[in-house]
């Protein structure tokens, strides 16, 4: 395939040509230059303040708002009040949770209530979404009823769910209008949505009949009906669908867009893609965070704020701590005998948690994408355990032969290599079987799983490795 030109440079970072800086904007990988970011910060030390908004008012609102993340808080303080009513409402969205908080706490209600009027009415909930009970009312005040009715109805569906997340700015139409009709309307209707992928056609009750893409009607010739160039599959999204599944329906059937119904089934607005890759990102790395025991956490939090949040894993960690301490509690005599077992045992310990980890990694990721659903859930168990108990087997001969040399001692090194087999084994088993259950249960598999499945390996990897010690050097 020959190479395109202009896609080539589409694929360069923006070289914003208008800010006057010589040193780069963003990097190769599009990421704000440091030295770019340190030049901003040096001059709002300095209080240049028109160096200031020269250099940062032409940025884009994404830009902006990754600059907004990585000063301190104290500069990006400075450097809200400096830019004032300049602010680009899009870097509202743009931003992080944690980041979008603070800032938040800055602006003034009218302030954010021009914002609000400015935004979508997507961007405008997710805003809104962020700020206090009290906090709302006092900002849906200094906006106009029309548009506050917009947020109170969004804000009147669940959290997360498509009712939050769809834009009420919609195109429908008749089926019997014709291309003309249609895009002379688009052109003169005061109320369009500012980006839509194709209109929706609908019957007298607002019933979305079908839709017909923005590219083919503009292919198409002006007197030819709407009813003649309209699709027939059109995705319908509940209004109370949870977020993470209509992410799952636009990866699914790559989706530009698809409207929203009511429970009547009638159209109440649509979510885009550009709302479903925020979603995806937030769910991964919701995810993330939840494997680690860190979720809610930003980088933008105070040290008090990051340790109390973690504090609860941790004592959660702790006390299964105890548990792998009192199994090894249970094996004094025979560690007092061969302190060779109480400087290998962690080995064992150790390479089931790795092992665990890794297959949890893979399951937890499979379960989010319905990978591993339960008509092949048997096969991968399988799948996993075998590869667990091929590990072992490899890494009980590397340990098996190391230990004995070690401590001079066949009967240790034999002992070693079991042990690694049956907890790798386990290893195996443990992390795809925990998650899977707590699916089952209901829970959310990420946010448990690393403390059970870390438990299981530390508990049978001492276990199996002093019971087998004390069966066979005693």
């Amino acid at each position: 395939m020959s190479e395109n030109p202009e896609a080539v440079a589409l694929a360069q970072p923006p070289s914003y040509v208008d800010i006057p800086s010589k040193t780069p904007i963003l990097d190769p990988d599009f990421a704000l230059n440091a030295s770019f970011v340190r030049s901003i910060i040096d001059a709002l030390e300095a209080g240049k303040d028109d160096t200031v908004r020269q250099l940062v008012l032409p940025l884009h609102a994404a830009d902006l708002a990754d600059l907004l993340g990585l000063v301190r808080a104290g500069e990006r303080r400075d450097l809200i009040n400096l830019l004032g009513t300049d602010l680009n409402p899009d870097v509202l969205s743009e931003l992080d949770q944690d980041v979008l908080n603070s800032v938040l706490a800055q602006l003034d209600p009218p302030v954010i209530a021009a914002a609000v009027q400015a935004m979508d009415s997507d961007d405008a909930v997710q805003l809104i979404e962020a700020l206090t009970h009290e906090e709302r009312r006092t900002v849906l005040e200094h906006v106009p009823q029309l548009d506050r009715t917009v947020v109170e109805l969004a804000l009147a569906y669940e959290e997360d769910c498509a009712g939050r997340l769809m834009q009420r700015e919609v195109v429908t139409v008749p089926p019997f209008w014709s291309v003309g009709q249609v895009i002379d309307y688009m052109r003169s209707a005061d109320q369009m949505p500012d980006l839509f992928f194709e209109i929706y056609v609908v019957d007298e009750a607002f019933h979305p009949i079908a839709s017909v893409p923005t590219s083919r009607l503009l292919q198409t010739r002006r007197d030819v009906p709407v009813r003649d160039v309209m699709s027939s599959q059109l995705t319908s999204i509940p209004a109370v669908m949870d977020q993470g599944e209509v992410a799952y329906l636009f990866n699914q059937y790559h989706l530009l867009s698809a409207a929203v119904v009511d429970d009547d089934g009638r159209l109440v607005g649509m979510v885009t893609v550009d709302d479903i890759v925020d979603v995806i990102k937030q769910e991964h790395t919701e995810d993330i965070l939840a494997l680690g025991g860190v979720s809610g956490e930003g980088l933008s939090d105070g040290v008090i704020k990051t340790a109390r949040r973690r504090l609860s894993w941790l004592m959660i960690n702790l006390m299964t701590a105890i548990l792998a301490s009192m199994v090894i509690a249970f094996f004094d005599e025979i560690i007092e005998k061969f302190v060779a077992l109480a400087i290998l045992m962690p080995i064992v310990a150790s390479m089931g948690g790795n092992a665990g980890t890794q297959t949890l990694t893979v399951a937890v990721r499979a379960i989010a994408t319905r990978d591993l659903t339960p008509s092949n859930a048997l096969r991968i168990i399988y799948r996993e355990v075998l590869v667990g108990g091929l590990n072992g087997v490899v890494f009980a001969i590397v340990m098996g032969v190391i230990g004995g040399v070690w401590f001079h001692s066949l009967a240790l090194g034999l002992v070693l290599g079991c042990a690694m087999v049956v907890n790798l084994l386990c290893a195996g088993a443990a992390g795809i079987l925990v998650p899977l259950s707590l699916q089952r249960a209901g829970a959310d598999p990420a946010i448990a799983s690393t403390v059970f499945v870390t438990t299981v390996t530390d508990l049978i990897g001492f276990f199996v490795f002093l019971s087998l010690g004390a069966l066979a050097l005693t």
